[in-house]
């Protein structure tokens, strides 16, 4: 498996992303091992806000939450999957598939033996991060999803999606901080949409930003169809507290936190939101107030 490492140059000067890094090393397969950028803020002693990004961004989506986070005493944990930000990227499009991006976030999160987890997930980093939930239940003690879904191929991914899918196979380059942009309502600047760009300096490094989109399940036979289904049957027993805040301007997540809602026991009598104004990337358009109604789950549901 050849590994690329995007330069820690390339990430000089960001705006309002003042994060010390860390990092954690995984198998990742041929005898090879991983580097997983994260950030980890706050009191380490404090039960941690574990935010899970994805596609095609990486945990600078979280800045202008971690702060809102971190003021009320919560410890926050921000992963860069395997391919994005400042993590490894391996340079082969085969070289990442759905499971594997499960083991790796599972050795992860096993290695830094996160407990008492707050689950504020968004994207793929729900696809990956309600696996991880099913697989390891008693680490996580309540659940946010937003802009976000488990699924299993058993339901049409309707035309929206297929849309983005055919877009991103077939740009000549993938243009990472433009799809953040057109995934928002109140429009990134051009700082920011360099800041999604950066950890790309090339075509070479986006073999996992373009391989996601075929990763998502749409058929019943699909790789991880299984898997998805029985982590399914797992969440619907899940009690535990569970919020859906989805942004209401989002054309391709339109209607699943209705789903989650219907399907997990623990979304019973919360305070769901569909949130006004804001689009795929709502930490982007109303990240603060997002991490504001985190804040006030979390507080009534101790």
């Amino acid at each position: 498996m050849k590994i690329l490492r995007t330069p820690d140059a390339a990430f000089d000067g960001l705006r309002d992303y003042p994060f010390a890094p860390n990092y954690t090393e995984v198998a990742g397969g041929q005898g090879t091992g991983l580097r997983i950028h994260y950030l980890d803020e706050g009191p380490q002693d404090a039960a941690p806000v574990l935010c899970m990004h994805g596609e095609p961004t990486w945990s600078y989506l979280y800045r202008h939450m971690i702060p809102v986070f971190t003021g009320a005493g919560h410890r926050v944990v921000a992963p860069d999957l395997i391919g994005f930000g400042k993590s490894d990227k391996p340079a082969q499009r085969s070289d990442y598939t759905y499971e594997a991006h499960v083991a790796w976030m599972t050795q992860w999160l096993v290695a830094l033996d996160l407990r008492g987890i707050t689950l504020v997930c968004q994207d793929w980093g729900g696809l990956i991060g309600l696996r991880l939930v099913a697989a390891m239940p008693e680490r996580f003690d309540r659940v946010v999803t937003a802009n976000t879904a488990l699924p299993t191929g058993d339901q049409p991914m309707g035309p929206a999606f297929e849309s983005w899918r055919a877009f991103s196979q077939e740009v000549p380059i993938f243009p990472a901080g433009r799809i953040v942009y057109g995934g928002t309502v109140s429009k990134i600047d051009q700082d920011e949409i360099a800041a999604y760009d950066a950890p790309y300096p090339d075509e070479s490094y986006k073999a996992g930003a373009r391989q996601f989109p075929t990763l998502v399940p749409s058929t019943p036979d699909d790789p991880s169809s299984a898997a998805n289904r029985a982590a399914w049957e797992v969440l619907r027993g899940f009690d535990k507290p569970w919020l859906t805040a989805f942004g209401a301007d989002d054309k391709i997540m339109a209607g699943v936190d209705k789903l989650f809602q219907k399907m997990i026991p623990g979304a019973a009598g919360q305070p769901h939101r569909l949130i006004p104004n804001a689009g795929h990337f709502l930490q982007e358009d109303v990240g603060p107030q997002l991490a504001e109604l985190v804040n006030a789950f979390i507080a009534s549901t101790r």
